[in-house]
């Protein structure tokens, strides 16, 4: 993302303002902060297969019939970057072998589950007061 591109995202997130945070109010120092505090929570895209592997319920796992093991597996076998983002079908596998309720299911969409700041939601990456300035008076 170009330095301007990414300008033009904060003023854009300064004055439309969505989540009604109120940076009309705030100095340009209370929104750059504003804008780094991690207070969202956004699904991850990628997981490895070690925090999948952990997150199960061995109980749960061994009561699967042998084609939800075989689904199981082979997301694990996708190895340490596997895509877990909401519509793939490593998400879609994991969803069908566990029943909803299941511990290994809750398990689950804790971790597929991450915690950031509204500029990492909106692709900026951290905001300093320069940037909220420069931002402003674009």
């Amino acid at each position: 993302m170009s330095n301007l591109v990414r300008i033009q995202a904060i003023k854009d997130e300064l004055s439309i303002d969505p989540l009604t945070r109120g940076y009309a109010g705030m100095d340009d120092q209370q929104a750059a902060d504003s804008l780094n505090t991690v207070d969202r929570t956004v699904d991850r895209e990628f997981m490895t297969a070690s925090e999948i592997f952990e997150s199960i319920e061995v109980a749960e796992y061994k009561a699967l019939a042998a084609g939800e093991k075989s689904a199981v597996d082979k997301v694990l076998g996708l190895g340490d970057n596997i895509r877990i983002a909401p519509g793939t079908k490593a998400r879609a596998f994991l969803l069908d072998a566990f029943t909803a309720g299941s511990t290994t299911r809750s398990n689950l969409a804790t971790i597929a589950q991450e915690s950031v700041s509204r500029s990492v939601e909106i692709g900026v990456g951290p905001v300093h007061i320069g940037d909220v300035q420069h931002a402003r008076i674009l």
